[in-house]
């Protein structure tokens, strides 16, 4: 299971302390123009070392595409990138090859396959979510032609909220900030928030809001793959993730059935509603309003502080974990949220041409 999506489908390779992370994206059209400077901003909003708040690894993060690229346009063919690892410090992690560190996938690795990677976790770190990134950015480029346009922010970390809903924001402020929140006074009670685990040797979690603009009516699937089980599924596959909710959500379940109804309404621009509760989505098909989610991510589990745990022999042990990481996950992955949206999108896009005539 390294491969996500139907038509537009990404199969991701390569361990955080292996030669590099790679993939390969099979079912993109042919004649989309690929903007690289894009494609590696992207990866840049994802790297290592970007800000006080993020893990120090020092990863530039470039971007070689093997094949289906041809004078600047795919070709309809596989697309094979591969982005080098670096600045691995793979004997930071010696001391852990023999224990299952708390909340992470060390345990569950080893009763799976019978063994693992302890250098960063192998295949479970979430520089795998490199290769999500890069095909993400080529979702996005396709989806440009269609006039869709993702844009996720964050929206809590711990206990500070964004109490202002997407409608009333500039999101095109996310990226002002290192903490990527698009309103300035909440951003820095974040960057506070986080700065404060970090001296602490701990994390903190939070929640990344997304907004989907320019989806037409049409999109979906009435029964299986939902779209907006398409967008929970690439969601919940992201590392650290706990939860999502689209629409109104959890909140909505506080609604009477008058209330929480989306009315139809006539407009100039054919049929709307005037609320949209739905999210954007009805009976698993967009209805043409904006799509919007959230989605939650736990403190990040790993530690630089003393924590009891057990090894595979199974003796109580006490470890004090070495190593260079995020006291946050959230900066670094709102383009990763916006890239496996993007994916999803992409993928239903190709599937609404194939439905009807």
């Amino acid at each position: 299971m390294n491969s996500f999506g139907q038509i537009f489908r990404l199969t991701s390779f390569g361990e955080s302390h292996g030669k590099g992370i790679g993939g390969i994206i099979d079912g993109c059209p042919a004649g989309v123009e690929i903007d690289m400077d894009f494609i590696q901003n992207e990866l840049n909003r994802r790297k290592p070392g970007q800000s006080k708040i993020t893990t120090q690894r020092d990863e530039s993060d470039q971007v070689e595409f093997l094949s289906g690229i041809f004078e600047g346009k795919t070709q309809g063919t596989p697309i094979g990138f591969l982005v080098r690892n670096k600045d691995q410090h793979s004997s930071d992690y010696n001391d852990l090859k023999d224990v299952f560190r708390p909340s992470h996938a060390d345990f569950t690795y080893i009763q799976k396959y019978g063994t693992r990677d302890h250098r960063g976790g192998g295949r479970s770190s979430a520089r795998e979510t490199i290769a999500r990134v890069v095909a993400g950015a080529v979702a996005k480029l396709l989806l440009k032609k269609a006039g869709v346009n993702i844009q996720a922010y964050v929206s809590r970390v711990g206990e500070i909220q964004l109490e202002k809903p997407y409608t009333e924001l500039d999101l095109t402020q996310t990226e002002s900030n290192i903490v990527r929140c698009p309103d300035a006074e909440t951003a820095e009670q974040m960057i506070a928030r986080i700065e404060y685990a970090g001296r602490n040797h701990d994390t903190v979690g939070g929640v990344i809001s997304c907004v989907v603009t320019g989806v037409p009516a049409g999109w979906g699937e009435p029964v299986f793959n939902k779209l907006h089980a398409d967008l929970g599924h690439a969601m919940l596959g992201i590392n650290a993730v706990k939860g999502f909710e689209y629409g109104s959500g959890f909140d909505g379940t506080r609604l009477s059935g008058s209330e929480h109804n989306d009315i139809f309404i006539k407009t100039e621009n054919g049929v709307r509603t005037k609320t949209n509760h739905s999210g954007g989505i009805q009976g698993g098909i967009s209805n043409g309003e904006d799509i919007y989610f959230n989605v939650a991510f736990k403190p990040i589990a790993t530690l630089l502080k003393e924590q009891n745990t057990v090894d595979k022999a199974e003796n109580e042990v006490v470890i004090n974990p070495k190593g260079r990481h995020d006291p946050c996950v959230l900066p670094r992955a709102v383009p990763i949220v916006e890239s496996m949206a993007a994916i999803v999108l992409a993928d239903h896009f190709l599937l609404s041409r194939i439905n009807h005539i």
